[in-house]
């Protein structure tokens, strides 16, 4: 099966949240609401410089992502 790279989600216990999954790697959810991030993979400390500017593009993708799938909700 082939997974997208973002998915959309939602929780009736959170409503005023809107919660994106990145299911590649390094997987994360992200709140849109207030951008926490919470990291699924275990990251090792000499990725972790690697990875903070990655994430900061993967935050923007994420974030144009909801854009698309809101922007097609609507049409």
């Amino acid at each position: 099966m082939e997974l997208p790279k973002f998915l959309l989600g939602d929780n009736t216990d959170h409503p005023e949240d809107i919660f994106i999954i990145h299911l590649d790697y390094p997987r994360f959810i992200i709140n849109l609401k207030d951008d926490e991030i919470e990291i699924i993979d275990e990251i090792d400390d000499e990725e972790e410089e690697e990875l903070q500017e990655e994430m900061e593009n993967l935050v923007k993708l994420a974030n144009e992502f909801y854009d698309r799938e809101i922007e097609r909700y609507e049409e």
